[in-house]
């Protein structure tokens, strides 16, 4: 990684250093995660006081160090997504988003596909006309997809059977029938959302209230992707609804 950058980036994850410092983890554009200081950003004075906090995104410029963290030398917001910190549930779906890429073990790695579908995440999240119930369940879906890891959902993961497939295990990967069942019960209603939130029609299923399944897919998706980072997701599991949950 160059030794000084400007770059497009989300906010993870902060927190204090020293007197006044932040330390500031965020995904940039083309540097993927960068882990920097702050200097005297927790001052009510400093330029970055209100602008390098999580959810933030931001355009900064950061200069190596001969530690492990960068210096942010100057940070502006790219968007403010007022809709966002505006909302409760917003937020904590935003929170549950930002929680898995900080889970990525892909420190100085750049990967700009992910940066703009964490950024349209955002946008999403910020704009009224979707509710973000689930919002991170569908960027958990894409996740996987990007990584080669998608679930199977159009037959059975073990047999191959198309019907009837009647339960969900994140360890073997995908969907199963009756006679191979394991994992969580999975019911018809949650297995046709699972396929319309990776058929293409996601915008269709956010721009309404959640839809019957919505609790149970939540549930799936969050087993599929802790799976995949090898950890328990903490905001996610505070803040999912109920299996079989709709409003």
């Amino acid at each position: 990684m160059t030794r000084e950058f400007d770059d497009d980036a989300v906010v993870l994850r902060t927190y204090k250093s020293g007197e006044a410092d932040r330390v500031v983890v965020s995904w940039t554009r083309a540097h993927g995660k960068v882990r920097a200081i702050a200097k005297g950003a927790r001052k009510t004075s400093s330029a970055m006081a209100g602008t390098l906090e999580v959810l933030a995104w931001v355009h900064a410029s950061f200069v190596a160090t001969r530690g492990e963290l960068f210096v942010v030398r100057h940070a502006r917001h790219l968007a403010r997504l007022t809709t966002l910190r505006g909302d409760y549930e917003r937020i904590n779906a935003g929170y549950a988003v930002v929680e898995v890429l900080d889970a990525l073990p892909s420190e100085g790695v750049s990967d700009e596909a992910l940066y703009e579908l964490t950024t349209r995440v955002l946008g999403a999240l910020d704009d009224a006309r979707y509710d973000p119930t689930l919002v991170p369940a569908s960027f958990y879906l894409r996740l996987l997809a990007h990584d080669g890891s998608a679930p199977v959902l159009d037959a059975c993961v073990n047999c191959g059977r198309a019907d009837p497939l009647v339960a969900f295990d994140a360890h073997v990967g995908g969907v199963l029938c009756d006679r191979c069942r394991s994992g969580r019960p999975l019911s018809a209603p949650a297995l046709a959302l699972l396929r319309r939130l990776t058929g293409g029609s996601l915008g269709a299923v956010l721009a309404g209230a959640p839809p019957e399944g919505a609790g149970e897919v939540a549930t799936l998706v969050r087993d599929a992707l802790e799976e995949h980072v090898g950890r328990r997701l903490r905001v996610e599991r505070a803040s999912a609804p109920r299996a079989g949950d709709a409003r």
